[in-house]
């Protein structure tokens, strides 16, 4: 290991990035209908949905690298079955049994409910989604079986060699936001540099170097922003060419915002934390319950949106309204036995 790298701070941070990723995957999914809106919006209308998009796409990346971070700086012997029985069952069993529920959840439909849907979604469930935020379990389960390779590597190379291994994986995601042919634009490939990049900046020391981290992360979020923007504009309608979870510019800001969180989360007044605390600690329940309650949102012919007059004041107080429900039932959830393993 480098000189650079430091003991275990205070895992606070961690936390810190838990919660804003699960607010801003919420937010994603809140705007979602404002994606297919954009040709028969005013600009002033779909604007705060592409901006707030544009700069929410660090979320998914935010906690694999939490994964990575965490999981590949465990140095305890490694167990295969206390590993399969308690890492990996932790989330494959709720990513099944969400996966059923959500296919009877899309079985209503016009107040009827439909088997042949439940059944048609089923049957297609190892190849796709039964529901839209489940795509994340079908690239994410697969790095559990990475992570026991990695970890034995990483932990006896030396720094340049991990350098060399990030700045490879760095060029591979400019390759594929290009759409360079290559056979390594791979997901398994491209979401595993999120677990190295995790492990390297939550071992190794960032302090000297957190302007360069703040302003990059600002440049490419701005980049983002006006990006998507100007693009979506000349094109009227959505595209995500800048928002890609596997491009540089992703990764760049998923970086920044986790080295300046690690930096300044310790300055968060004591009365924040409960709250940040509570909802990092449900915010895997979160993610797997809130799209529930954006069934009737998402329900256009329901106009819940336009009741608000701007999307500027219906995204953030849905966001709100709907994180709360979701935090609820994650609660409740782990009130029986019977229900907590499906939001550990």
């Amino acid at each position: 290991m480098s000189d650079t790298q430091v003991t275990r701070p205070s895992l606070f941070y961690i936390e810190c990035l838990r919660f804003i990723a699960v607010i801003a995957v919420v937010g994603i999914h809140v705007l979602g209908p404002y994606r297919e809106l954009i040709p028969s919006l005013a600009w002033h209308q779909w604007l705060p949905a592409v901006s707030l998009n544009a700069m929410s796409r660090w979320a998914v990346p935010i906690f694999m690298m939490i994964s990575g971070a965490l999981l590949l700086s465990d140095r305890r012997p490694f167990d295969c079955g206390y590993y399969l029985s308690r890492r990996l069952a932790k989330v494959l069993l709720p990513f099944i049994a969400w996966t059923v529920i959500y296919a009877v959840v899309a079985g209503f439909h016009d107040g009827r409910w439909s088997w042949t849907i439940t059944e048609s979604l089923l049957a297609h469930a190892n190849n796709q989604h039964t529901w839209y935020h489940l795509w994340f379990f079908y690239d994410f389960i697969p790095l559990y079986f990475v992570i026991p390779l990695l970890a034995p590597l990483l932990h006896k190379m030396d720094h340049q060699r991990v350098l060399l291994l990030l700045a490879a994986w760095l060029l591979l995601t400019l390759m594929h936001w290009l759409k360079v042919e290559t056979p390594l634009r791979q997901n398994i490939i491209l979401y595993s540099g999120y677990l190295v990049v995790g492990w390297y900046l939550f071992n190794h020391e960032q302090k000297p170097y957190l302007r360069f981290w703040l302003m990059t992360g600002l440049a490419t979020l701005g980049f983002n922003v006006l990006g998507s923007v100007y693009y979506i504009w000349q094109q009227g309608e959505y595209s995500s060419v800048f928002m890609g979870y596997k491009s540089l510019n992703t990764v760049v800001i998923a970086m920044s915002l986790f080295v300046l969180v690690k930096a300044y989360a310790e300055k968060v007044p004591n009365g924040w934390r409960p709250m940040i605390k509570t909802v990092s600690k449900y915010s895997f329940g979160i993610y797997l319950v809130h799209p529930l309650f954006l069934i009737p949102v998402r329900h256009l012919d329901y106009g819940i949106y336009q009741w608000f007059g701007h999307s500027s004041i219906a995204l953030p107080v849905l966001m709100a309204i709907v994180l709360l429900l979701a935090l609820g039932l994650s609660w409740l959830f782990t009130r029986s036995v019977f229900t907590r393993w499906l939001v550990p």
